[in-house]
């Protein structure tokens, strides 16, 4: 029997959180023999210092980039939770031959030109909230709401007592900046899309997956009985999908 192949998993997280929300997989996925790395992205975590008026989509992009060109890292499974489908696309349109495979994790999927406002509208109150408020370049994490919503997904009282611990502002141009996805090198890319079904919060809706990939293949969308951070909830059953994924 050939030994199993080594893969690389780059984790990025979704709007307001860090890469700390990863902890859970990310042993799962080093016990399994692969190599993993789960960045902030500028704004959050230990980079919240750095959150500006100037941080944008493009600021998180050029994180990601760094990451895969600072560690020599090729054959890479990329995986964007939430905010961070907009991240990785522009990603593997920057880098494709160093992209193996995208993993759309409960995510927005944009098309070129798109910002998150145009992929998912109801973004659009909060950039207004903060229009309103006495820092209109920046925009708090959502609230925690009633279960089965919770916080992103997560109704545990310990658990989300751990995620309030790493959920910071996110700046206004996040949202309003364009994707730019103008690279066709990517459409051999495969893409895997896993939706969270456990709960939705009102008026948030996914937009339907084509049945064939750019590459030609039949698209593969998996379910998760599980809230949006699943990551947190369902950190085993999520990594065995991130494991077929790749």
């Amino acid at each position: 029997m050939s030994p199993q192949r080594t893969k690389n998993y780059v984790l990025v997280h979704g709007a307001w959180h860090s890469g700390r929300v990863w902890d859970r997989v990310v042993p799962l996925l080093t016990r399994a023999g692969h190599r993993v790395l789960a960045p902030s992205l500028t704004g959050h975590g230990e980079k919240a210092h750095l959150l500006g008026p100037d941080v944008g989509l493009d600021t998180h992009v050029a994180d990601v980039v760094a990451v895969l060109v600072e560690n020599h890292l090729t054959d890479v499974i990329l995986v964007g939770h939430s905010y961070a489908g907009m991240v990785v696309s522009a990603v593997a349109g920057q880098v494709p031959d160093r992209i193996a495979g995208l993993v759309y994790l409960d995510a927005m999927v944009p098309a070129d030109g798109e910002t998150v406002l145009d992929v998912m509208p109801l973004t659009g109150h909060l950039i207004e909230a903060a229009a309103a408020s006495g820092t209109p370049w920046r925009i708090p994490p959502l609230p925690e709401q009633p279960a089965p919503v919770g916080l992103f997904g997560v109704t545990d009282p310990a658990d989300t007592e751990w995620l309030r611990t790493m959920l910071t502002d996110e700046s206004v141009r996040c949202f309003q900046q364009p994707v730019r996805l103008d690279n066709p090198a990517t459409d051999a890319i495969p893409r895997t899309h896993i939706h969270c079904v456990g709960s939705t919060p009102p008026g948030v809706t996914r937009r339907p997956v084509p049945p064939v990939q750019p590459n030609g293949e039949p698209s593969r969308v998996w379910e998760l009985p599980s809230g949006h951070d699943c990551m947190v909830t369902a950190p085993k059953e999520l990594t065995e999908l991130l494991l077929k994924a790749g």
